[in-house]
């Protein structure tokens, strides 16, 4: 810039030079002639993810779409800043104007020397565009929505644990350390296992859970190299803990709770990975009305204008409050489809100015059915991948079931994610010590359904104990045939295990690819366990009904039947 050499926009030319093209669609180049053509008009620049890749996913591109129509709606000239070819943002008619643009500071600061708009959305487009928001509001730069020192003060861990701290709300015992002797003294502190993040990441990006000294140091020395100059966060990992997602949209007053999401999972499993049920199917009405109000809180305390996302965990009744996001997140097109109500378009006339009162928004949405979110993972092509799934995000998208009884609800999902739910068979049971009271249930019910149980020799004990029919089965290292061959010779439906400790663990990880690769359906946790055996059984006992979103919607509105 003190040499002046800035860059000039070219168009895109869909008419091979043959007619002169009107697709305004950018990309820059350092030459004399500008194609530009900026108009007088109000204009808003909307920011996209970037590049997609495992852990960064494409429903944020679902919210700048949405915010784009949203402000062509209201009159606004929309320009979309992306670079990612294979985005529904990138099509050259969603936006008045695409830069088809990095999204780093100079290259941004460039688009806005130039387009001179409105303002500038960091929200929608994940963690990469809110990045920016500090550094471009220090070049002068206006942020819609959310102002970057309320994005500062969510996103940087130590800022958030001193608000919560403020608040009154619960979190796991944390602390934040710059360097690795500082992190493995906090950890000592704190005791095992424990969850390492670093600060401003997406996708879970060099998060980890940390279950003994022998393994701390690696995961410390990943996290600090992702992390930069930020600090990296070390939590207290709650064991057994029920996870939950929750998305609301606040305008600065008003906070609109979009849904509160029970995942399916343990807490420690990336919620991008995780199966998540709208309305929460197992918390009680007095937790998840306490989740809502201390979502209101921290909305208000925050000034957030537009999305907000907080995942929590219950344990034994006790609310703690994990990660604050103020921004759009991955479950919004979910929550939005679930609930018919469009929240990234919601969130985007907040920023335009026009309340949730104005919007004629004034209750939380309350479905009358139950919505699966389940994610679709890519093993089937990355053979004898470790396939246990944490804190670090692998699913490369997701698919929703929707219907008034939770077992059809979640039967749909699985369908929709490929996985063939069998009616009857041989089923494998192997769960850790503290699980074996609640699998003796589990096991009771798939005997009631005429499956034949098959297990390892501790589960199998627990389980004749109670008078349950099994055949047990050597564990992997003590001989055979054992579970592995029982899957190669597909003489078994469906895996139910979960594994504790370093031994189980390796086991699980060479069960699960055989399993994957075979496409035999596993389950890992016991909620999950019971989740597959109330949709198997509803699959059984009743009929499985279709319907379209639009039937469901106007189903809803005219108080009819789903």
């Amino acid at each position: 810039q003190s040499l002046d050499i800035r860059p000039v926009y070219k168009r895109v030319d869909t008419c091979a030079a043959e007619f002169s093209t009107s697709t305004a669609y950018m990309y820059s180049t350092y030459e004399e002639e500008c194609e530009a053509e900026v108009t007088d008009r109000d204009k808003i620049v909307v920011l996209g993810g970037g590049p997609n890749r495992i852990g960064q996913g494409i429903e944020f591109d679902y919210c700048c779409v949405h915010a784009s129509m949203a402000l062509r709606e209201l009159g606004f000239e929309t320009i979309m800043v992306n670079s990612n070819p294979e985005t529904v943002s990138t099509d050259y008619d969603i936006s008045d104007k695409l830069y088809f643009e990095p999204l780093t500071l100079e290259d941004v600061l460039n688009i806005v020397e130039v387009e001179k708009p409105e303002g500038v959305i960091v929200q929608l487009g994940g963690q990469t565009p809110l990045n920016l928001s500090l550094p471009l509001a220090q070049n002068g730069v206006k942020i819609l929505g959310t102002s970057p020192d309320a994005i500062d003060r969510a996103e940087d861990r130590k800022l958030f644990k001193e608000l919560a701290d403020k608040v009154g709300i619960k979190q796991p015992k944390s602390d934040t350390a710059l360097s690795v002797e500082e992190a493995e003294r906090i950890v000592e502190k704190i005791g095992y296992p424990v969850l390492i993040r670093p600060s401003y990441v997406l996708g879970g990006r060099a998060m980890a859970v940390v279950w003994n000294p022998a393994d701390l140091r690696g995961f410390l020395k990943e996290a600090f190299v992702v992390s930069g100059d930020h600090p990296v966060l070390i939590d207290e990992f709650l064991e057994d803990a029920v996870e939950v997602d929750v998305d609301a949209v606040s305008d600065g007053q008003d906070v609109i709770v979009g849904g509160v999401m029970e995942h399916i999972e343990q807490a420690g499993i990336h919620s991008g990975d995780s199966a998540m049920v709208l309305p929460a199917y197992s918390l009680h009405n007095e937790t998840v009305t306490a989740i809502k109000e201390q979502t209101r809180h921290i909305a208000r305390e925050l000034g957030i204008n537009g999305l907000i996302n907080i995942q929590y965990a219950v344990r034994e009744n006790d609310i703690y409050i994990l990660e604050v996001n103020p921004r759009a997140s991955r479950t919004i097109p979910f929550v939005s489809k679930a609930t018919g109500l469009p929240f990234a378009k919601i969130a985007t006339r907040i920023m335009a100015g026009i309340s949730l009162k104005e919007q004629g928004i004034t209750n939380d949405p309350m479905p009358t059915y139950f919505s699966v979110k389940e994610s679709v993972l890519p093993f089937i092509r990355f053979p004898g991948v470790d396939t246990i799934l944490g804190p670090e995000m692998k699913s490369t998208g997701e698919v929703m079931g929707i219907d008034p009884d939770i077992g059809f609800a979640f039967a749909k999902s699985q369908i929709a994610a490929g996985q063939i739910l069998p009616d009857s068979g041989k089923v494998f049971l192997s769960v850790k010590d503290s699980d074996k009271l609640s699998i003796i249930a589990l096991g009771r019910k798939f005997e009631e359904m005429g499956f034949e149980i098959i297990s390892t020799p501790g589960t199998a004990q627990a389980l004749m104990d109670q008078g349950i029919s099994v055949a047990s089965l050597p564990k992997l290292a003590e001989g055979r045939p054992n579970i592995l061959d029982y899957i190669k010779n597909r003489n078994v439906n469906l895996l139910i295990n979960t594994p504790s400790g370093p031994i189980p663990r390796r086991d699980e990880i060479t069960i699960r690819s055989i399993a994957v690769a075979y496409g035999i359906p596993l389950v890992t946790t016991i909620a999950g366990a019971v989740a597959m055996e109330n949709a198997i059984r509803s699959l059984r006992e009743g009929c499985c009904n279709i319907r379209s979103l639009q039937e469901i919607y106007a189903s809803q509105i005219g108080g009819g039947q789903f």
